[in-house]
């Protein structure tokens, strides 16, 4: 009986085990993810490409660089900013999505130039050069370092940050905030705090011209 007793033993211990590590996992989760209560769909701290203003329209994206929806949609966001400069503020925030070896790795990139003033500038280089390492297998930092040295960046200040925990950390914050607010897939924009459903190429402007008209 004895011996008998022992594999039940060992497999209740190991369901234990298993059941507090996903009890500890749930609770670290849960205590860094954000407060669903103080939410926000735009921060202080969110990368703003053109501020109109207090009494412009605020477009807000939640993007993935390696997303090829994204990058499709690329060109038309900066047909749109151009066309409505000074009318509108865009901002956008990161979203890599899980099943993108690179996205996070993109995202870190982009950060760690932000850090240095420079968000915009990897911000173009990184969707105009999608192609180029999207859907890789394998991560592409070193691809992106390389975009950094191109840019003429402290390189010294952009390997530290994007070796600093903190700077996904602060990638994973938007990614987090943007589930508590609905964000599923990408891009996804809001516009004047309202979810847009993109079902036309065009519903993004024809969303800023009704928002504009008010």
């Amino acid at each position: 009986m004895k011996t008998a007793a022992k594999p039940l033993i060992a497999a209740a211990t190991v369901l234990v085990a298993l059941v507090l590590a996903s009890l500890i996992y749930f609770l670290i989760d849960r205590a860094q993810a954000p407060d669903p209560a103080s939410a926000s769909i735009l921060r202080p701290d969110s990368r703003v490409l053109d501020d109109g203003g207090t009494d412009a329209v605020t477009i807000v994206e939640f993007l993935d660089f390696e997303c090829e929806a994204c990058g499709a949609y690329y060109p038309i966001v900066e047909e749109l900013r151009e066309k409505y400069a000074g009318r509108i503020t865009y901002a956008v925030r990161y979203f890599p999505l899980p099943g993108h070896v690179n996205s996070t790795h993109a995202a870190i990139a982009a950060e760690a130039a932000a850090q240095q003033g420079r968000f915009e500038d990897m911000y173009h280089r990184l969707f105009e050069t999608q192609a180029e390492w999207g859907e890789a297998q394998e991560s592409r930092a070193a691809a992106f370092r390389d975009y950094a040295a191109q840019l003429g960046l402290d390189m010294t200040a952009y390997d530290t940050a994007v070796a600093d925990p903190s700077t996904e950390a602060r990638v994973r914050s938007d990614f987090d905030e943007g589930r508590i607010l609905g964000v599923g897939s990408t891009p996804t924009f809001f516009v004047d705090g309202t979810l847009l459903v993109i079902e036309r190429w065009n519903d993004l402007e024809t969303a800023i011209e009704s928002a504009l008209r008010g």
